[in-house]
């Protein structure tokens, strides 16, 4: 088989239990725009955006809370431009009650500049917002090992 071109990520879709709560936190914590949406019994869901681009949708199909151990979405990372916008985005989560995986902006791994912060949503998926330079002087939770892999 010979590939025929460069494949992007096209937009990211997460199961949530209970839409309008998943929609509230997606718009309010992370600025997403909403693009569409639909309200029929059994087939709620939202699209999500940036600039009228989709980015993210969400489908209320969830039982329960996200599984860390199960087979499937391990960690959704959204990037930053600079750590500055990554502290932003820290402090309002931080005014929102958000939990986080860690304690303030960490490494990608130790000596790497790249890094960020590491936090959940409300059915516990994990998110991350990260640069790629900007935190050199920042701890690397997992040592070598990706931070990013073990949260």
């Amino acid at each position: 088989m010979t590939a025929t071109g460069t494949l992007t990520t096209g937009h990211v879709g997460l199961n949530v239990t209970d839409l309008a709560r998943s929609l509230a936190f997606y718009r309010e914590a992370l600025g997403f725009g909403l693009l569409g949406e639909g309200k029929e019994a059994g087939r709620r869901y939202a699209f999500l955006g940036q600039d009228g681009v989709l980015v993210l949708t969400l489908w209320e199909q969830a039982e329960g809370a996200f599984a860390p151990a199960a087979a499937g979405l391990h960690h959704l990372a959204l990037s930053a431009a600079s750590m500055d916008e990554v502290r932003a985005h820290e402090a309002r989560l931080k005014d929102l009650g958000v939990t986080f995986a860690h304690e303030g902006v960490v490494a990608h791994a130790e000596g790497a500049a790249s890094g960020g912060i590491f936090f959940h949503d409300p059915d516990g998926t994990r998110l991350e917002i990260s640069a790629p330079a900007g935190a050199e002087d920042a701890p690397a939770p997992s040592g070598a090992a990706p931070t990013c892999g073990f949260f």
